[in-house]
């Protein structure tokens, strides 16, 4: 039984461990959604995250600032613009 590209992702993805969904839980709605959105697409600057999760940014900004706080998610400066960082879920 061969699994799709897609299903594979997911299956690596820090949000199918036990664990790491534990302590997302104890955060709020808006984090666990930036983290879902992560899943999904990353690394993603802070007006992407923004514009996928149809947040305003200063909830996107304290729901990144929640996941960091809880080492959740990791960022880097863009490649594409060094003036931004970018968003990923850490493993």
């Amino acid at each position: 039984m061969s699994t799709t590209t897609e299903e594979r992702s997911q299956q690596d993805s820090p949000l199918s461990d036990p664990n790491y969904r534990e302590r997302l839980r104890e955060l709020p709605p808006s984090a666990k959604l930036v983290a879902k959105v992560l899943e999904g697409a990353s690394p993603l600057s802070q007006g992407q995250l923004a514009e996928e999760s149809l947040l305003p940014d200063r909830t996107v900004r304290y729901a990144l600032n929640r996941l960091e706080e809880e080492d959740l998610i990791g960022s880097r400066y863009s490649f594409n613009d060094a003036r931004k960082q970018v968003y990923f879920l850490e493993g």
